[in-house]
């Protein structure tokens, strides 16, 4: 492809070879086998203490504007200390550490404790404590867990989750603040020194152990507790390093937001720092009005090797690299390249940063992505060549097979691998059916083919399995690719689409608004305005009329054809279960829990906030 040149970087070549079957399934496998990794994730720290003590491991901004660093030696140090002290308390497989606040340098040092001791650390969303009024989702995930010991950063400002949730014979550790109950300082867990007892528990911790448990979201029901064992975490680094050999040459040095919480940043980009003996700057800011200028700070402070983010955090990241010259400087300074998951990056946003790459340098900075669940470790495929083609995920990584599953007119995805999950915490009925006859994970993610005859030009992503429906006259609508379509065609006004259409005779959708991009189109309203005062604004329902007529004039037919629209006026909520505590949201509780409005969209006599497609 013509156009500036790429800045070189270290990926490895993938190889993938197929295997068809009778019945139109087919197995993907990378050609090259997984190499050797560590029993334990902590064996890689201990290397590093050994190898570059002195190097910076974790570094977080502290309250004066200056950036607290924590070196690999002494992260080994203080995590045995920690450890002696959670033995102490009584935890163990059984009675696991749970962490409820953000991400942080004492969060990441008890949960690595934790895990050298040989007992599991579960860190839960903050949103589940700080967002929901009820408690309901904590006070599930706790009941389920029964931690020994509960850690949060600030006691005040989660006493009230305290309160609500933690049990009675758990353990609260603070770092700070009145928690509501008797609590255990931080200071006093990092105080004293560690005992023989740390070294025989250490000494038995090996590849089935489990590290860590992560929290799904929960679609209309609890969240799963999806086991991460030490095998799962060391293979899939190792699968990382293998299409990343950049890292093990060059130490990668991330600013990241990502929570612990989310397999993404806790298990993939933490991971990543700790395997390869990099340095992790812990960034407090997010892709959101009110923080994103702490993510903006610092990078302007730390030129990060490698940018990990979530397409909204790319968006909210291009608004300021147009503005800022020296901050376009210094982030492409060293990044050998880009990364996103969660979702779809628009076509416009990766453009955008392309064409800011060669303006400042003079070349374009490879953008990568995978596919993977909290399930898969969650690295399973990756796309480690200049596609420019979003939606692409790649191939198969070392390791990893992928089963394609006829599936309707689509293709279901299921995995199988050293780095897949054994199985959800205490739930054996739900592990038992989250696998199929020959142990392939069952993600429920559809994929295609870039090219049906040759599987090396990768994958796609395809939608959800669950999420894509049947219209009255039997054709299926395909809700993930309508849905990308339409964010991509309302970039940078509409943040999401509910797609309705279920035994209809046509699609209709639900329009989210993204509040900090409205105030472009209607910039007499204030900063703040409430989601109502812009799903009403003239501008904004002429911008999206256009929208979709346009959509509907390049449609195919009446599986990509949206027929009517309704603008929300009430935000999704973690409490209803339409938003999930990562901000993605849910397809399935929303058309539920707005029902009546789907009605509305469907009357005979059209409402007159239902927009009606005039092609």
């Amino acid at each position: 492809m013509s156009g500036p040149a790429v800045r070189a970087v270290h990926t490895g070549a993938l190889e993938t070879l197929r295997e068809r079957r009778a019945d139109g399934t087919s197995i993907l496998r990378e050609r090259s086998a997984l190499g050797t990794y560590p029993a334990r994730l902590n064996d890689r720290l201990l290397h590093w203490a050994a190898e570059r003590p002195d190097q910076t491991f974790l570094a977080q901004r502290r309250a004066d504007g200056e950036w607290r660093r924590v070196t690999y030696a002494e992260t080994l140090r203080t995590i045995r200390v920690i450890a002696q002290k959670l033995l102490d308390l009584g935890l163990s497989v059984e009675r696991p550490l749970a962490v409820i606040s953000d991400n942080s340098i004492d969060h990441g040092l008890l949960g690595l404790a934790a895990m050298h001791a040989g007992i599991p650390y579960a860190p839960i969303s903050p949103a589940y404590s700080l967002l929901s009024t009820d408690h309901a989702k904590l006070r599930y995930i706790l009941s389920m867990l029964t931690p020994g010991a509960v850690f949060a950063a600030e006691g005040s400002q989660y006493a009230r989750a305290i309160a609500a949730a933690v049990p009675p014979d758990a353990a609260v550790i603070t770092a700070g603040g009145d928690a509501g109950r008797g609590a255990i300082a931080y200071a006093e867990m990092v105080g004293g020194g560690a005992g023989p007892a740390v070294d025989a528990a250490f000494a038995r911790v090996g590849p089935d152990t489990i590290a860590k448990i992560l929290f799904t979201s929960g679609s209309t029901g609890n969240p799963k507790g999806v086991i991460t064992t030490q095998r799962m975490w060391c293979s899939n680094q190792q699968m990382v390093a293998q299409c990343l050999p950049c890292f093990v040459t060059t130490p990668p040095v991330l600013v990241d937001w990502l929570p612990w919480n989310h397999v993404f940043g806790g298990s993939h980009n933490f991971g990543i720092v700790l395997y390869n003996g990099g340095t992790l700057y812990i960034d407090e800011g997010k892709p959101v009005p009110a923080l994103v200028e702490r993510t903006i700070r610092n990078l302007r402070d730390i030129a990060p090797t490698v940018y990990y983010n979530v397409p909204r955090g790319f968006e909210a990241l291009v608004s300021y690299l147009e503005q800022e010259p020296a901050l376009r400087r210094h982030f492409f300074s060293r990044l050998q390249f880009m990364f996103y998951a969660g979702a779809n990056l628009s076509q416009p946003t990766w453009e955008a940063l392309d064409r800011l790459a060669v303006e400042t340098c003079g070349e374009r900075i490879l953008m990568m992505t995978s596919l993977g669940s909290t399930e898969t470790a969650p690295f399973a495929t990756c796309a480690n060549w200049d596609s420019r083609r979003a939606g692409l995920i790649g191939l198969p990584a070392p390791g990893v097979e992928v089963k394609l599953v006829p599936v309707e007119d689509k293709l279901e995805a299921r995995y199988r691998g050293p780095n897949v999950t054994p199985g959800y915490w205490r739930a054996p009925e739900v592990t038992r059916t989250a696998f199929d006859e020959e142990g392939f994970y069952k993600m429920g993610d559809a994929v295609r083919l870039v090219d049906p005859d040759d599987p090396q030009k990768g994958l796609m992503f395809d939608g959800r399995i669950a999420e894509d429906f049947k219209l009255a006259t039997g054709t299926w609508v395909s809700v993930g690719r309508l849905r990308t379509e339409l964010i991509a065609a309302g970039a940078p006004y509409v943040q999401d689409a509910v797609v309705a259409g279920h035994d209809r005779d046509y699609v209709s959708v639900l329009i989210f608004l993204y509040p900090p991009a409205c105030g472009r189109l209607c910039p007499e309203l204030p900063a703040g305005s409430p989601l109502g005062a812009y799903a009403r604004h003239p501008a904004m329902l002429a911008f999206l009329q256009d929208m979709l007529d346009r959509m509907a004039a390049a449609s195919t037919g009446s599986a990509n054809r949206v027929l009517r629209a309704m603008v929300l006026e009430e935000p999704a909520t973690i409490d209803r279960h339409e938003l999930t505590d990562k901000g993605s949201i849910n397809q399935r509780a929303v058309l539920a829990q707005r029902a009546a409005l789907v009605e509305e969209l469907y009357a005979d006599s059209p409402s007159p906030r239902t927009l009606l497609t005039r092609r």
